[in-house]
């Protein structure tokens, strides 16, 4: 069993508090929080111990799930690792680069167990397609959300965007040739709403859209490959798949059974094909327990982590290639 503790008990954090509880392969020892009111409260809530700094917890545990602000995870995970302790770190792994680059180095040094919280992997729209070929050339992202006035220090590339630059970096088995974006600051200091174009050097493409002034909210991704299109609604935990099926060898009105429905007969100019629409079953999931749980597996079984910080460092530095090209496409206002 893994003794962990948490560092960070804001609004994210209680979630992980909640899920950490329930999984057997872990022991909660205790958490720690800067806030004495907030520490004291979810103590309270949660029966769980509330430490009075950082070290003291460390001493306690094998394992720390870093769910502080952004700034502060190179601190806080810098100090777990010299303390020869696992972590669990929120995304971004980092605020910075070359933050990111000093701590792949004390991994690679420590030889601990560092999973970066990358959670749309574990999205149960995302996982019902483990069993089908994904091999997308082009796709299409639209992440909206309501405007919140925390966390606006952070612009949506590395709040929202992230998550799906994740996602496409680990469907698409190439290097990033170009980037192009642009982006705007509307209700805070940093980039509120943006849009970026990926190209990958083996031809595929991927636009995103991020936004956190929106009236509703969407969670969408789009991919398209030979003969497929698949639409995955990670807010709603929904997922389609329409695809060429097989050339039509003998009558049935057009009409053929698939695994959620029917398909339906096309023209085509090289004959008749029939198009299949599925929906593939999504397992009622946590995504959040699930990621955790699955990193606590790693400790015990000495597994390679499910979203190791090597993939957590290229979906960051693609993040800040993408604020470059915002950065420099806004114009100075004099």
């Amino acid at each position: 069993m893994v003794k962990i503790g948490l560092l960070g008990a804001g609004k994210l954090g209680k979630i992980h508090l909640s899920q950490l509880l329930t999984i057997p392969e872990c022991e909660v020892v205790g958490f720690f929080d800067p806030d004495e009111q907030t520490a004291i409260e979810v103590s309270e809530k949660f029966s769980v111990k509330k430490f009075p700094d950082v070290a003291s917890l460390l001493q306690a545990c094998d394992a720390v799930d870093i769910v502080s602000s952004t700034p502060t995870h190179f601190m806080l995970a810098e100090q777990a690792i010299r303390a020869g302790k696992h972590v669990f770190v929120e995304k971004p792994m980092c605020s910075h680069l070359a933050e990111a680059e000093a701590l792949i180095k004390l991994i690679n040094e420590a030889h601990v167990c560092v999973q970066v919280g990358h959670v749309e992997r574990f999205n149960p729209a995302f996982l019902a397609l483990k069993n089908f070929a994904l091999q997308p050339m082009f796709i299409e992202v639209h992440r909206l959300a309501q405007f919140q006035p925390r966390n606006t220090e952070t612009s949506v590339i590395l709040d929202l965007m992230i998550h799906d630059i994740d996602i496409i970096l680990h469907l698409v088995p190439s290097e990033v040739h170009r980037i192009s974006a642009s982006g705007v600051a509307v209700l805070s200091e940093s980039t509120d709403i943006a849009n970026a174009r990926i190209e990958f050097e083996n031809g595929c493409v991927a636009n995103l859209t991020s936004s956190r002034i929106s009236m509703k909210k969407m969670r969408k991704m789009r991919l398209f490959q030979k003969d497929a299109y698949i639409g995955i609604d990670f807010l709603q935990k929904k997922t389609e798949i329409i695809h060429l099926l097989p050339p039509v060898n003998h009558e049935n009105n057009g009409l053929m059974p698939t695994a959620s429905g029917l398909s339906f007969e096309l023209d085509t100019p090289h004959g008749k094909r029939r198009v299949a629409v599925d929906y593939p079953p999504v397992e009622d999931t946590n995504a959040i327990r699930m990621e955790l749980q699955l990193f606590c597996q790693s400790i015990l079984h000495n597994k390679p982590v499910a979203v190791n910080a090597m993939e957590a460092y290229r979906a960051l530095k693609t993040a800040y290639q993408i604020l470059e090209k915002i950065q420099k496409n806004t114009p100075v206002i004099t």
